[in-house]
Formats: C-alpha cells, sequence, structure tokens
C-alpha cells in the first residue's frame, strides 16, 4: 500500500512538473512570436481600427487567435509563426487605414459624437441608425480605396447624423410642451382660453425656429419651451374656470372674490390695507413699494453690518499691533484715526450719492470702500452698444456722483443675460462697456487713466435668466468707484 502511494506521488509529481515545463514552454514561444503582433494589436486600439478599419482589423483578430490555439494546442510551431505574422500585416493594415479614415472623415466622426451626446442613438434611433449604416458604408469604401464612393457616404452620413442630432435636442427640450397642447387640444382648451392657448403654441414655436437656428445655444430655446409649458398649463386652468362661469358653476361675482382673496392675504402679512374697492391696481402697487422698500432696507442693514465687522476687525489688529510694539504708538493710533474717518466721509459721501437717483434710474449699493452705481436706466437696443440720447440726463447723474469722490478710480463693467452665444455676450458687454468710457471721456472730460473698462458677458448673473424681468437686471452696466481714502 505505501509503495502504491509512492508511486502515485511520483506520477503526480512528474506530471506537474511537465506541465510547469510545457507552460514555461509556451510563454517562452508566445513572447518570441506573438511580440509584433501584440505591439501591432496595441497600435490598431489605439488608432480606433475597429471601427474605422473594420475589414483588415477582424483578418488580424481571425489571424491572431488562430495562432494562441495553435500554441496552446501545440501544433507545428511555423503554424503559430505563420498566423501571428498575418495577425501583425493585418493590424499595421488596419492602423493605416484607421488614420487614414481618421483624417478623411473627421467632419462625419465629429457629426456622429455631437449625435451621441445630443442623446440621439435613444431619443432619435430611426435617423441615427441611417446614419450609422452610411458611416459604416463610408467607411468600408475608404478601406477598399474607393475615395469617391466613401465621400459620398461621408456627405450622407454627416447629414444623417446632423438631422439626428436636431431631433434628439428637440426631443429634450420641446416633448413635454408637445405632450401639454395635445392634452390641451384634447380637451377643447382652445374654445374656453384661445388666447393663452395661442401663446404657448407661439412660443414652441419660437423655441423651435432657435433651435433650428442654432442648436447649440440652447438657453433660449430652454425658456421659451418653459414659457410654453407655463402658458399650456395656465390654459388648462382658465378653461377650466370658463367652463364653470358657462355652465353657471360659479359666477363672475365669485370669481372675483376667488382671486382677491390671496391679495387680501399678502396685504395682511405686510400689514397694509387691502383697499380693492376700485380694483386690485392700487393695492398691488402698494405691495411692490412695500417690498422695494424691505428690499432696500435689508441691503442698507447688510451693508452697515459688514461695514461695521470690518471695522471693529481692522480696530482689534491695529489695537493688538500697536500695544506690542512700545515706539511709534502715538503716531500710528493717529493713523488709524485718519483712516476711520475716512471711512466716516466715504459713508456719508456713499449716502449723499444714494439720494441723486431713483429706483428706475439706478440702484446704489456698497462693497466694502467701493461705490457701486447699477444703471437700471442705461439701456441699448437689442445686440446694439451705441447709447441713446434718452439716456443723457441718466449719465448727467452719474457724472455729479462721480465729483463726489474726486480722483476716484472708476470701472465700467458691462454684463448681458445669457441668451445668445457666450463670445457675442462677451463682445458685446465689452463694446457696451467702452462706449460707456468713452462718453465720460468726451462728454465728462474725465481722464482716461481713471478709466477701466471691462466686459463680463453672462458670466455674472444679479438675477434669474429664466424670466424677462431677472434677464432685464442682468443687462446692465455697473459703474464701480474706488475712492480715494487720502482725499478730502
Amino acid at each position: 500500500m505505501a509503495v502504491q502511494q509512492r508511486i502515485v506521488r511520483c506520477v503526480l509529481i512528474a506530471t506537474l512538473l511537465l506541465s510547469l515545463g510545457n507552460a514555461y514552454a509556451q510563454d517562452e514561444l508566445r513572447k518570441t512570436f506573438f511580440k509584433e503582433a501584440d505591439a501591432a494589436k496595441a497600435a490598431a486600439d489605439n488608432a480606433n481600427a475597429q471601427l474605422l478599419a473594420p475589414r483588415n482589423y477582424s483578418r488580424g483578430m481571425d489571424e491572431y487567435k488562430d495562432a494562441e490555439i495553435a500554441l496552446e494546442r501545440g501544433r507545428n510551431i511555423e503554424t503559430v509563426r505563420s498566423n501571428a505574422a498575418d495577425a501583425t500585416r493585418y493590424f499595421k493594415t488596419a492602423t493605416t487605414a484607421a488614420d487614414l479614415a481618421d483624417t478623411a472623415l473627421a467632419q462625419v466622426m465629429k457629426s456622429r459624437q455631437d449625435a451621441a451626446n445630443a442623446r440621439a442613438p435613444e431619443l432619435s434611433r430611426e435617423i441615427w441608425e441611417q446614419a450609422q449604416r452610411r458611416f459604416g458604408e463610408a467607411i468600408r469604401l475608404l478601406e477598399r480605396g474607393d475615395l469617391k464612393g466613401s465621400k459620398r457616404r461621408d456627405i450622407e452620413a454627416t447629414s444623417l447624423y446632423r438631422d439626428a442630432e436636431l431631433v434628439a435636442i428637440k426631443a429634450q427640450y420641446l416633448t413635454e410642451t408637445r405632450q401639454l397642447l395635445a392634452q390641451a387640444d384634447r380637451a377643447r382648451v382652445g374654445r374656453y382660453a384661445p388666447i393663452t392657448l395661442g401663446q404657448a403654441k407661439q412660443l414652441l414655436a419660437n423655441a423651435e425656429r432657435e433651435l433650428n437656428e442654432n442648436r447649440y445655444d440652447t438657453d433660449l430655446p430652454r425658456s421659451l419651451a418653459r414659457q410654453a409649458n407655463y402658458e399650456a398649463k395656465h390654459a388648462i386652468y382658465l378653461s377650466e374656470v370658463v367652463r364653470k362661469v358657462r355652465d353657471r358653476d360659479l359666477t363672475v361675482e365669485q370669481l372675483v372674490l376667488q382671486w382677491e382673496k390671496p391679495l387680501r392675504d399678502v396685504s395682511g402679512a405686510a400689514d397694509v390695507v387691502p383697499d380693492m374697492e376700485d380694483g386690485p391696481d392700487r393695492l398691488a402697487a402698494e405691495l411692490v413699494a412695500y417690498i422695494e422698500l424691505k428690499n432696500n432696507e435689508n441691503q442698507a442693514l447688510g451693508q452697515e453690518n459688514s461695514e461695521n465687522e470690518m471695522r471693529l476687525s481692522e480696530m482689534e489688529e491695529e489695537m493688538t499691533a500697536l500695544d506690542k510694539r512700545l515706539g511709534g504708538a502715538t503716531a500710528e493710533r493717529a493713523a488709524l484715526v485718519q483712516r476711520l474717518e475716512a471711512q466716516a466721509r466715504v459713508k456719508q459721501q456713499f449716502a449723499q450719492v444714494e439720494k441723486m437717483f431713483s429706483a428706475a434710474e439706478a440702484r446704489v449699493f456698497r462693497e466694502g470702500n467701493n461705490i457701486i452705481l447699477r444703471l437700471t436706466g442705461l439701456t441699448f437696443d437689442s445686440g446694439q452698444s451705441q447709447i441713446k440720447p434718452a439716456s443723457f440726463d441718466l449719465l448727467g447723474k452719474v457724472e455729479k456722483a462721480i465729483d463726489v469722490f474726486p480722483r476716484s478710480e472708476l470701472i465700467i463693467e458691462g454684463h448681458t443675460d445669457s441668451f445668445g452665444g457666450d463670445d457675442s455676450n462677451q463682445k458685446l458687454s465689452q463694446e457696451r462697456a467702452e462706449s460707456v468710457q468713452q462718453y465720460m471721456i468726451n462728454a465728462m472730460r474725465i481722464p482716461t487713466y481713471r478709466l477701466i473698462a471691462t466686459g463680463y458677458g453672462e458670466t455674472r448673473p444679479v438675477a434669474s435668466n429664466e424670466t424677462e424681468s431677472g434677464r432685464t437686471r442682468n443687462r446692465r452696466i455697473d459703474i464701480v468707484i474706488r475712492p480715494n481714502i487720502e482725499a478730502p
């Protein structure tokens, strides 16, 4: 029994050594015969040859796999060598063809990527698949050397990819609106709220037109689609109300009283008497004035708090430093007092300037020692930078405000809303800032060295770009006055 166990153990050990030897031998053979094939395959993969040269790449893979199988099964070494050499040749040919395709088909490949980024395979599947077939044909023809045929398929595929991209973009931004309008049509909303429903349909048409003209600037189409959604939902709501009135389920008086109730609730919260004996206009104006007053008070409190914190911080730092030193304390304390007096003077000058402008002309606020004139009353024609004569009176007030701060540095900042391209908005904001700068030089006789004109485009919004009022606030010129603290 013991002898048999020793024999079995010896056989197992011999088998293990043999298998290890075979594995080592196979590994050495693979390094020898597959070195060039592996390098050629890696180069083909880096060149994206599987996509751009599929015929030669596929043949290379077939030969490569045959070489692996032959080596694994211990076939004739020449067979392994031959398969690996053929694989190397096909991979190199595929790499060359892929490099050519990468240049020759650059336009269609970009269109393909743009469509994929827009989720065209999901949202425009039929057109995407047509484009894919044309793209595949262009690649195969190019790989076979048919340059003219490949170019024709290239053009066809590019057009189809762009169509698929546009359909996908529209699907992303307009599908909900279309569904709402279809729902409204099924509910016969146009019979009861034709004006509001018509506005929704016009907004949808405008959004689609904007996407057709510039599919890559989606800010405006997205906003138009949102407005269309709102108007469609509003039309559905209004149609229900009108239907109730027509069916005598709701009287006109009851309807008006229902709509007055929210105004009464808001009035109560604002402590404003809800006087609507002549309608809601007077009350609405009072509520708007109340909100603006509270906003201004909140802004003033915020500025005062910021100034106090800054002043306390500076004083603490100065006092700490002075307490650590014995010499020169009197002079440094005097300098601190002088600086605090200068800050107090700036505060008084700010209050003086703040009274110069109405809310419709400018908002005046502080950031540290800087005074900001946000010129809400300075407007430009769409896409233009020329100052209109109607703005001359406002700019005259700006000149008086600047005179309050002698030798101050002035920064004219141009800003736009987010509609339009980034580059065009940047250019327009810079041109408008420079237009105001030139006016200050020519009409106000302000030295050039005191002026800096900077355009920020759409990068610094102060309100939401999703509403018309917000976009209006974002389209602005800000004058930043940096006072000379040493000036009396």
